[in-house]
C-alpha cells in the first residue's frame, strides 16, 4: 500500500548484528512463541522477520494493541475539531444516560476514558445496549483520579467517532490513517459489537508491520511525509503519563511494566521516556524517542505475566544500542542475520503417520455424548464482542489417506471438513469463526491408541490440541487443550461409535 521502508544493515544505524541475533536467540528459549519481528531505526529497517507458518501480509490478533487504534480515530476526529477532549460522555450519549445520572457520571470525560480514568470498578457484560450498560455501571471513584484497565471504554472511544462522524472504526480511519501511512485497510479484520460497532478494546487483526507504521506516527509527532494526521498536543498527552497504573499490580503482580503509568491507550515503560502499544500474549509496539527506535513484535507469549518476559530481553537488547548513528560495517555477521531472518520457523507437526488405532478408526463415525466439540478457536474475541456461542460437532470421523487425514464432522445437520497434513506439514483449511478462517492443521499418532489433532488458526496467537484416544467399549475421548490465554483451558469430550460395520458387528 504505502511507500516500502528504507532496509539497511543494523551496523549502519548503530545496532550491531550479533545483538540482534543475541535478541532472537532468547525469543527462540522457549518462554515465548515469536510469530513477527521489525526493528527501526532513524526511520530504516534494519531487521524484520516471521516465523513461518506466520508470514508478513496475514493479519495477526492484536487483542489490546487495538486499543491504540481506537485512540488514534479520536486523536484524528480532535485534529479536525470534531470534538473536545473534555466533553462530558452523557452529553454525547444522552439517549443512553440513566435518567438520574451520578455526580460522577456527569464529570466523565472524554480524556478520562482515553487514559483508563472512567472510575468504574467493573465492566457490562456485551449487549445490543452496551453503551446503555456501560453508562450504568456505578462511577465510584472521581473520573480522572484512579485507574482501572476498561477494555469497554476502549469501544466506547469508537462509539463517540461513529456518534460525531457516522462512521466506524474501520471506514474513518481508512481513508484519514491507513491509507495515509501505507497500511492495507482491506486486509484487516475486526470483531463488531452486537450493534454493528468494531470492538475498539481488542477486536483487530493487523500486521506487524501495521503496528509499526501506527507508532512510527506518534513517534514522528503525529506527521507523515510532511502532512500532520495527528496534531502535536494530542501526540505529547497519549504518549506521556496521564493516569497513575501501579494499582495493576494487584491482579497482574509480574508485569512490572504495567506499572509505570498510562498515557491515551498508550502504556509507559520501565526505560525513561519509553512507550508501547501493548495487546495480551505480547503484542508490543515499543517507541524508544532516545534512541530514534521502534520496535514491533507479534507472539504468543500466553498472557500477561509471560509477556512481561519479552519485555525484558527486548529492554536488554535497547541496553546494548548506542546513541551514535553508525557503526563499522560488518558483512559476516549482517549477512549471517539476514539469512537467519528469512529463514525463522517455528518447528514442523510431528511425524508419526501410523499406528494400529489408523484401521480401529478409519471410517468410524462417532456421536459426541458428553461435553462440547468445536473446531473453532478465539473464543476470547467473541466473548468480548457478545458474538452468539458457535455450533458444536455432532458427529465426527476421520479418513487416512496418503499423507493426510480428513475430519467430517456435522454441525446443525451441516457436513463439514477439515484436512490435516501428516506428512510433517500442515494443511491450510478455510473455518470461519466469525472473524478469522485460516486454520492450519496436522495430524500424528501417539502410541497405539491416540491420535493428535493439531489446528492453528494463524491469524491468531494460539493453536488448539485435540487428543483423541479410543477407550473400551467403542468410545473416543477427546481432550482438548489450546495455548491462547482464554483457550488454554482443558476440556473433555466423550463420544461413541454410532454405526456398526457393514457386517452388522462393532469391532
Amino acid at each position: 500500500m504505502g511507500k516500502e521502508f528504507e532496509t539497511v544493515t543494523p551496523e549502519s544505524v548503530g545496532i550491531e548484528s550479533s545483538a540482534i541475533m543475541e535478541l532472537l536467540d532468547e525469543l527462540e528459549s522457549g518462554f515465548t512463541e515469536p510469530h513477527g519481528l521489525m526493528i527501526m531505526r532513524y526511520g530504516k529497517i534494519c531487521a524484520k522477520g516471521w516465523w513461518a507458518p506466520y508470514a508478513p501480509g496475514i493479519p495477526h490478533g492484536q487483542q489490546s494493541h487495538t486499543k491504540t487504534y481506537a485512540a488514534t480515530a479520536v486523536g484524528i476526529a480532535y485534529t479536525e475539531g470534531l470534538l473536545s477532549l473534555d466533553e462530558k460522555i452523557i452529553d454525547i450519549f444522552p439517549e443512553d444516560a440513566p435518567s438520574d445520572p451520578s455526580e460522577n457520571l456527569k464529570k466523565l470525560r472524554v480524556r478520562d476514558v482515553l487514559c483508563m480514568g472512567c472510575g468504574m470498578k467493573k465492566e457490562p457484560a456485551p449487549s445490543a445496549h452496551w453503551i446503555r450498560d456501560f453508562l450504568a455501571i456505578p462511577v465510584e471513584d472521581e473520573p480522572g483520579t484512579t485507574y482501572m484497565y476498561n477494555s469497554t471504554g476502549s469501544t466506547l472511544l469508537g462509539a463517540i467517532v461513529r456518534k460525531k462522524t457516522g462512521l466506524g472504526l474501520h471506514d474513518y480511519l481508512t481513508p484519514r490513517l491507513f491509507d495515509k501511512i501505507g497500511i492495507d485497510a482491506g486486509r484487516m479484520l475486526w470483531a463488531y459489537t452486537p450493534d454493528g460497532l468494531e470492538v475498539g478494546g481488542g477486536g483487530l487483526f493487523a500486521t506487524t508491520e501495521d503496528n509499526l507504521r501506527l507508532m512510527k506516527l506518534y513517534a514522528d509527532g503525529g506527521v507523515w511525509e510532511g502532512e500532520r494526521i495527528l496534531s502535536e498536543e494530542y501526540v505529547k498527552l497519549a504518549t506521556s503519563l496521564q493516569n497513575e497504573s501501579a494499582t495493576e499490580a494487584k491482579g497482574n503482580p509480574e508485569a512490572y511494566d504495567n506499572f509505570v503509568g498510562y498515557g491515551y491507550q498508550i502504556w509507559m515503560c520501565r526505560p525513561e521516556g519509553v512507550y508501547r502499544a501493548d495487546g495480551a500474549m505480547g503484542q508490543f509496539t515499543i517507541v524508544d524517542p532516545g534512541k530514534d527506535l521502534i520496535l514491533a513484535i507479534t507472539e504468543n507469549a500466553s498472557g500477561a505475566h509471560w509477556a512481561q518476559r519479552s519485555l525484558d530481553v527486548i529492554w536488554e537488547f535497547f541496553g546494548k544500542i548506542g546513541e551514535g548513528h553508525g557503526l563499522p560495517e560488518n558483512p559476516e555477521e549482517s549477512g549471517r542475520l539476514e539469512r537467519r531472518l528469512a529463514s525463522l520457523a517455528l518447528a514442523h507437526p510431528a511425524f508419526r503417520p501410523d499406528s494400529p488405532m489408523k484401521e480401529r478408526i478409519n471410517g468410524k463415525t462417532y456421536a459426541v455424548e458428553e461435553g462440547t466439540l468445536r473446531f473453532y478457536d478465539n473464543g476470547m474475541i467473541r466473548r468480548m464482542a457478545g458474538m452468539e456461542e458457535l455450533p458444536a460437532a455432532e458427529t465426527f470421523r476421520f479418513s487416512f489417506g496418503n499423507g493426510e487425514a480428513v475430519l467430517h464432522y456435522k454441525e446443525n445437520g451441516s457436513e463439514k471438513e477439515l484436512w490435516a497434513a501428516m506428512d510433517g506439514s500442515r494443511r491450510e483449511n478455510r473455518i470461519s469463526n466469525g472473524v478469522v478462517a485460516k486454520a492450519l492443521a496436522s495430524g500424528s499418532f501417539i502410541g497405539e491408541d491416540e491420535f493428535e489433532l493439531v489446528i492453528r488458526w494463524v491469524e491468531t496467537c494460539g493453536e488448539r490440541k485435540y487428543r483423541f484416544r479410543l477407550e473400551e467399549g467403542y468410545k473416543v475421548t477427546v481432550q482438548v487443550t489450546g495455548s491462547c490465554m482464554a483457550d488454554g483451558a482443558e476440556d473433555i469430550v466423550r463420544a461413541a461409535e454410532k454405526e456398526p460395520d457393514g457386517d452388522g458387528e462393532k469391532k
